[in-house]
């Protein structure tokens, strides 16, 4: 059945962003679609990531900050809006708006008598001039166009498929002497006591081969002594394939290793010894800005297993959504899980990143039940995957506080003030002024109330309950800690009469706060972990935390933002350090600078290949561009604290981010975080490069787009089907032919020149086309493809 026609179309364009210093120019044209008038004393809402500068819309209309990314326009004036009647509401915001990702999203229209109509996402123009595409004088960011990536990727080389390597992670030691055993269906498995799941899931694997005669190689599965839990070695000879390590995750290690090394029906006989170069191998999930289903997670689950990631940081609750039920507080998912405007006038959170006005529905709306969740943990257990929960405060911690200001009224309403300020997380009184860096006003809990150390307590002794009941050890809470705005807490009575008791400054009185944290967590024999903010005072590694086990991950760290070195700094003072670095390890980050492209880009652009050459050690050695797309100095890369010997060793690993922002579906989710989660395995994994020089890093990339092209992904389409993303082809017309390339060698090229839409059918590009016009695109083995590349005598455009 067709959707209903909307009343109103909304079309939005990006005019300028050179017009003046760090402001950029717009316009949304809004048109009555209706037959019938629109009453004066209506007001359209939308979410924005820019915020809009006062006075700055056009005359005629007022454009109001509500909160969050969400706002408001107007109408100055109280004239009908008569059908078919157009209007164009030219504005000025702070910064760039430079792709799809940075438009306005989810409007909706509010009549005069309160009546909400949902109006979706506005037309985008697209970004043709370098006034749209570029920042400002200041970027220096090539666009990635056709040309550009054509350019980029012209050094690559199509390799052999016997040299771009087997297994991924690559491994300590792989050595192969040419010949090569069948497997089938049939074949025996014998596996020693505690390897029950391992067998179960090698028979998985063994079940999608084909049936063969004659003799056939027996698999071994067996645990052994060892120190390093995880390492494993694989043995393959004619008569059998022996699969050993010192744990059930080691032998779960070698079985990813093994079903990598299936060609068909058979496998190299040889020998594999490996082991992790880093015992902290992580991917962050953020479910909170939107909401991700169960399936959605054990997919990521799933993929992260293949690559041997081991930890699962679940960013379960932010400003705008909390994902897991507590069942002394419903009102955290009755009321923190539910994004929109709710037809009934019950409480719910604003609509947030274009989630729009209908509560049910929304993609910011939901949350895990008890089963949901525990399903989760029980399906990562099976992977050997450990899932450190986070819930985020005192900043970043809006759902939970209308949440139970929302409890609190419920209850003053039956008579029971004392219940109703149980589990406050604001002071009433409170006349702080700040702004958080996504633009709330009301975000942080007021850390001095006795009734947040209450809440803390009864959220933890939940999620404790939940990880009993599947069966799984709590061992770390994340709690977060980062972007506590300026100026929170220092118009709260509470907070300064508790400050001026103790002497304290607001670093003083966080630490306090932390301290108190990591007290209620221990209680339950939870460890604490958290960002980076939380070992910081005035801006530098603080000695009061270093020796209490707090984990730390380094996060806030672009490239020429002078905070370069601080994981590095955090880890030489004492504190364990996961690297969480934003300028490459960001997932929800754009993986490249086009307006098509998903994502943010305020610590720069972070493709596949910045994940590759990130250097965990000795980060300045392949250092990244600036956000807006310069150099480091080589002074400066000099003067950056370089680990010590303790230090080093207090690196735990690395982990990669996808914040939700921008991950808004189920497949979003997927094209953001591969295949970048598998450059993040191979550098938390496999062994230091030993990189020299850039000739050397280009080398090894090479060699890794082409295992990526050739092997990895058509592996992982048979595995899983993920949605990772095709990168669309470079082009470039060179002697009057039309030249094409890829990112990743062996991903294949189909193109038509009769100008139509190419399809896995189409022809596979193979050399130069002698055409006019080319439609060409990047295929996977499925047949999904990239966007199509139409390259005509004026150029190419990414359709």
């Amino acid at each position: 059945m067709p959707a209903p026609a909307l009343p109103i179309s909304i079309a939005w364009a990006c005019v300028s962003n050179v017009d003046d210093q760090d402001t950029f120019s717009a316009s949304l044209t809004l048109r009555n679609l209706g037959a019938a008038a629109i009453a004066p004393g209506w007001t359209l809402y939308f979410n924005a990531c820019r915020k809009i500068v006062p006075g700055s819309v056009a005359a005629g209309f007022t454009i109001d900050h509500v909160n969050g990314d969400l706002f408001r326009l107007r109408a100055t004036t109280a004239s009908t809006w008569l059908p078919g009647q157009a209007f164009t509401v030219a504005y000025q915001g702070r910064f760039w708006v430079i792709s799809a990702t940075d438009a306005p999203l989810g409007f909706y229209l509010v009549d005069a008598d309160g009546t909400v109509t949902d109006l979706g996402d506005p037309a985008i123009a697209p970004f043709a001039t370098p006034q749209q595409r570029q920042r400002g004088p200041d970027d220096i960011t090539p666009p990635d166009d056709a040309a550009g990536r054509f350019a980029q990727d012209a050094s690559l080389q199509l390799l052999p498929l016997e040299q771009v390597g087997r297994i991924t992670p690559q491994p300590v030691l792989s050595a192969f002497d040419g010949g090569r055993v069948t497997l089938a269906r049939s074949t025996q498995v014998a596996a020693t006591a505690g390897l029950a799941d391992e067998a179960a899931l090698l028979r998985a694997i063994l079940d999608q081969l084909p049936e063969a005669p004659g003799a056939l190689a027996q698999i071994e599965l067996a645990v052994i002594d060892g120190e390093d839990k995880e390492a494993y070695e694989i043995a393959i000879t004619v008569a059998t394939v022996r699969l050993t390590g010192p744990s059930a995750h080691g032998v779960f290690n070698a079985l990813q290793s093994l079903r990598q090394l299936i060609d068909g029906a058979s496998v190299p006989t040889g020998r594999v010894a490996d082991a992790p170069r880093f015992g902290y191998r992580g991917m962050m999930l953020d479910v909170a800005r939107h909401f991700a289903s169960k399936e959605t997670v054990l997919r990521l689950l799933d993929c992260m297993a293949l690559y041997k990631l081991n930890r699962f940081h679940f960013h379960l609750t932010d400003d705008e959504g909390w994902r897991f039920p507590v069942p002394a507080l419903p009102e955290l998912t009755d009321v923190g899980a539910r994004r929109g405007v709710a037809r009934d006038g019950s409480t719910c959170l604003p609509p947030s990143f274009g989630s729009g006005p209908d509560v049910d529905g929304s993609a910011g709306t939901g949350f895990y039940s008890a089963d949901d969740f525990t399903a989760i943990l029980r399906h990562a257990q099976a992977l050997h995957i450990e899932v450190i929960p986070e819930f985020n405060m005192p900043g970043h911690a809006r759902a939970a506080i209308v949440a139970m200001r929302s409890r609190h009224a419920r209850l003053l309403a039956r008579g029971d003030p004392l219940g109703a300020s149980a589990y406050l997380l604001d002071d009433a009184l409170d006349g702080s002024v700040y702004e958080s860096v996504q633009l709330w006003h009301d975000n942080v809990i007021c850390i001095a109330l006795p009734s947040v150390d209450r809440f803390i307590e009864t959220v933890v002794v939940a999620l404790a309950g939940l990880f009993r009941t599947a069966g799984v050890a709590l061992r770390t809470i994340h709690i977060g800690g980062d972007e506590v705005p300026n100026g929170a807490w220092t118009g709260s009575p509470a907070c300064q009469a508790l400050m001026a008791q103790r002497g304290w400054d607001v670093d003083a009185l966080r630490a306090d706060f932390l301290g108190r944290c990591q007290a209620i967590l221990a209680r339950h024999g939870v460890a604490c972990a958290g960002w980076e903010e939380n070992a910081l005072a005035h801006q530098q590694p603080s000695a009061r935390f270093a020796a209490s086990g707090l984990q730390v991950y380094a996060w806030n760290n672009a490239w020429g933002s002078g905070q370069e070195d601080i994981a590095y700094r955090l880890a030489n003072a004492g504190y364990p350090v996961v690297l969480a670095n934003a300028a490459h390890l960001y997932f929800d980050l754009a993986p490249a600078k086009d307006p098509h492209e998903p994502g943010y880009y305020w610590a720069g652009f972070v493709g596949t290949r910045a994940a590759f050459t990130f250097c965990p050690l000795d980060a300045p050695l392949t250092a990244g561009l600036t956000p807006m797309g310069g150099q480091v100095s080589a002074g400066a890369l000099a003067a950056m604290t370089r680990l010590d010997a303790a230090g080093a060793a207090r690196i735990a690993g690395l982990q990669g981010q996808l914040f939700g922002e921008n991950a808004r579906t189920p497949a979003r989710i997927e094209y953001l975080a591969a295949p970048r989660l598998v450059a993040l395995a191979e550098r938390a994994w496999s062994p230091e490069p030993c990189w020299r020089d850039e000739g050397e890093v280009a080398r090894d990339w090479n060699a890794f787009a082409n295992r990526l092209g050739q092997r990895v992904l058509p592996q992982l389409d048979a595995v899983l089907a993920y949605g990772y993303r095709l990168p669309p082809p470079g082009v470039a017309r060179i002697d009057g032919a039309i030249h094409a390339n890829v990112a990743l060698p062996g991903l294949a090229l189909h193109y038509t020149v009769d100008g139509s839409e190419p399809t896995r059918h189409s022809p596979r590009y193979t050399a130069p086309v002698a055409a006019a016009s080319i439609h060409i695109a990047t295929f996977d083995t499925r047949g999904r493809k990239s966007r199509t590349v139409h390259f005509d005598q004026q150029g190419a455009i990414d359709d």
